[in-house]
């Protein structure tokens, strides 16, 4: 049985059909479920995650260095499509996310919860709770926040939220805001002839060795502030412009 506020934030979610109505059920159903922030992510066509909503900036913190790193509780939910619970990401074996547990130390996430989102083989996403201090959900906000996994799955399935691999503009509430990674790693694809994976692992070399996110390093390769070579490192200049007539 769901909480009162829990259910409340389900009425949000059916009676607001634009994306501004999962925003604040991000916002709303951290609070129902006592934690500090909540991520939705939907899986591309190529089996990578794209984060669509996201209630705070420690959260988007840890979703971005998930996607630097390319390991973390969200790609094993997404991978094995069963929940991956963190009550306390400094006690994480080293084996299991040998990057992920160099960097739990610092990180103001300390347990993190993520729920997949999908029917039956069908997966749409990952629902991920996030808190900054240790410890375990209660049974009450596991049926919460599997109950919210559940109708934003039928959201994501049922409404009109933009298909992934379509262009949204920028400022648009339907912008993925990690678009900017795929458009990096498509540029850094052609600069360097090599397959889209393989430039995408040179973006996340280049992050993790900078100490900065994958996100702000893909801007600058976009921006043409930034020039990766073949070894992963960069120029830090951009490419040469051509005059044209």
């Amino acid at each position: 049985m769901i909480s009162d506020r829990m259910a409340s934030v389900l009425r949000t979610l059916q009676l607001d059909d634009r994306s501004q109505g999962v925003d604040d059920a991000t916002l709303a159903g951290a609070q129902a479920l006592g934690v500090d922030g909540l991520a939705v992510s939907l899986v591309t066509a190529a089996g990578l995650t794209e984060l669509m909503w996201c209630s705070d900036l420690t959260t988007r913190r840890f979703e971005d260095l998930q996607l630097t790193l390319g390991e973390g509780p969200g790609p094993e939910a997404v991978r094995t499509g069963a929940m991956v619970w963190v009550p306390d990401l400094a006690r994480v074996r080293h084996a299991r996310w040998p990057a992920l547990s160099m960097e739990a130390p610092d990180l103001d996430a300390r347990a993190v919860f993520c729920f997949p989102m999908g029917i039956g083989a069908i997966r749409v996403g990952v629902l991920t709770a996030v808190r900054r201090t240790p410890g375990p959900l209660t049974s009450q906000q596991t049926d919460d926040a599997l109950t919210l996994a559940a109708a934003l799955t039928a959201r994501c399935l049922g409404s009109g939220e933009p298909p992934l691999g379509t262009q949204a503009p920028v400022d648009s509430p339907h912008a993925l805001q990690h678009a900017v990674v795929h458009q990096a790693t498509g540029m850094l694809s052609v600069q360097l002839a090599m397959p889209l994976p393989q430039a995408l692992l040179r973006l996340r070399a280049h992050a993790y060795s900078s100490g900065r996110s994958i996100t702000d390093i893909s801007k600058d390769v976009v921006d043409r502030r930034l020039r990766l070579d073949h070894n992963g490192t960069g120029n830090g200049t951009p490419p040469t412009a051509v005059d044209k007539d």
